[in-house]
């Protein structure tokens, strides 16, 4: 069966877990690039190396938030075409955003570097923290290309109908980096400057793999030089449909950038540390719902465009139910075990151990509720409506979390920083279940429309 066509006819479950799967364990192992170099870093150069890397996060998810846009909103709108049998308008989007992900990144390595110590005390480093921070994210930023493109073009390998490819592009890149991060940090004695290297070093390795895929010959879209030409309408359409993701990347920056800045008030450098160590836990355990929205992304949209409704709402339905499981077994890891997950990262920081541990139970208090807000706003994105997806996207950050953290803490200091979280998983989690119950609604008569017009 032709690779984009079984979008279309084989069984919703089999092809969600087809798709999924990969896509868990891609975006798993992405994750480990980030959480690999901070185990290392609190082990081999302690816990002020693992503030300097927190206090880079709102940068690094802005690098993160232009991939995403260029490489979900095309997928997004290679997928539908691809479900309407328009090959040549989906290889053209797919070239236009081939470009993007040079362009852009090489932009922001531009002005990132550019008065990047000013930039990393405005975000909250302290005199202790910036030489870390500082040393880290130089090399990260001049490896910025690498990223957008492997982890962008990676997106149009699944939507290919080829998730198990993709999913081998992010093992490569992960499996180097964690080889690589020992040997640069413990016995290169590099430091900061090793895990970047051996960051970027993975990355550099994935994108060359993405870009072997498409020049082989092998793959259904084509890479065509007529196509790297921008284009308004084309670069508009890319754009639209990944406002949803690039808007929900910013608004984490900010609010990263916010937290921390609420860290160093109330809490310190052992306070940025310890979040730092959450977070990492956190990003570890949304990964995997995030590889389900992914993953249930093309078969969503396919269809959509194919007009088979009752397989888009099966497809999301179910994409519900795993990623719901999947954060119920998190969240009883964290209430559970909540040290041993932080000992992983420092051992010997007794203060650092005694708040990373209660800031990760308060901060996963409500954690299993969270997969059907990212999934719903995946939904959204998939069917190309970029407004609804673009607002549940930013509900978290930007209606609930954000002016929790600049309220709370007045309050309750430290512990009104740490219960920002919870609050803004509960009250986005409600706004998302509003929206989706009117839109299965319309998808409902739109499938029994369809159903009377095949009758007739």
């Amino acid at each position: 069966m032709d690779n984009s066509k079984q979008l279309g006819e084989e069984k919703v479950l089999k092809l969600l877990l087809k798709f999924s799967i990969p896509a868990i364990v891609g975006m798993l192992v992405n994750a480990l690039y980030n959480v690999v170099d901070r185990i290392y870093i609190g082990n081999g150069v302690g816990s002020l190396g693992i503030a300097g890397i927190t206090i880079c996060f709102p940068v690094m998810l802005i690098m993160m938030a232009f991939g995403m846009l260029i490489g979900i909103g095309a997928n997004s709108l290679v997928s539908i075409k691809l479900g309407e049998n328009r090959r040549e308008e989906a290889e053209g989007i797919f070239g236009n955003a081939i470009s993007l992900m040079v362009l852009i990144p090489v932009t922001l390595t531009i002005i990132g570097l550019t008065g990047l110590e000013q930039f990393l005390r405005l975000l909250g480093a302290s005199e202790d923290i910036l030489p870390y921070a500082k040393e880290y994210l130089q090399i990260i930023l001049l490896g910025g290309v690498f990223q957008s493109f492997g982890m962008g073009v990676n997106n149009f390998i699944r939507a290919e109908g080829n998730p198990k490819i993709a999913m081998y592009t992010m093992l490569i890149g992960a499996f180097v980096n964690t080889v690589l991060d020992p040997v640069f940090i413990f016995v290169f004695h590099w430091g900061m400057r090793g895990a970047a290297i051996a960051t970027v070093f993975s990355q550099m390795v994935s994108a060359v793999w993405v870009l072997s895929y498409f020049l082989r010959g092998k793959s259904l879209l084509k890479i065509r030089i007529k196509n790297l030409k921008l284009k308004k309408s084309v670069v508009g359409g890319i754009f639209a449909i990944g406002a949803a993701p690039f808007s929900m990347q910013i608004a984490s920056s900010l609010q990263s950038y916010i937290l921390n800045k609420s860290l160093v008030t109330y809490g310190g450098d052992i306070a940025i540390s310890g979040m730092g160590i959450v977070m990492s836990i956190s990003v570890l355990m949304i990964m995997p719902i995030l590889g389900i929205s992914q993953g249930a992304q093309p078969i969503i949209g396919y269809n959509y465009g194919a007009k088979k409704f009752d397989r888009v709402k099966k497809a999301y339905i179910l994409a519900v139910i795993f990623a719901t499981c999947i954060l119920t077994v998190g969240w009883t890891a964290s209430m559970l075990f909540p040290n041993k997950m932080v000992y992983l990262f420092n051992r010997k920081d007794a203060e650092l151990i005694v708040f990373a541990t209660k800031a990760l139970k308060r901060f996963m208090l409500f954690l299993p509720i969270v997969g059907f807000q990212i999934i719903s706003t995946g939904y959204f994105q998939a069917v190309g409506k970029p407004r609804q997806s673009a607002f549940l996207a930013l509900s978290r950050q930007v209606l609930f979390m954000i002016p929790a953290l600049l309220i709370l803490p007045r309050f309750f200091g430290l512990e009104g920083v740490i219960s920002a979280g919870p609050f803004a998983d509960v009250a986005s989690t409600v706004v998302t279940g509003v929206f989706i119950y009117f839109e299965l609604k319309k998808l409902d008569i739109k499938h029994q429309s369809q159903i009377i017009a095949e009758n007739i």
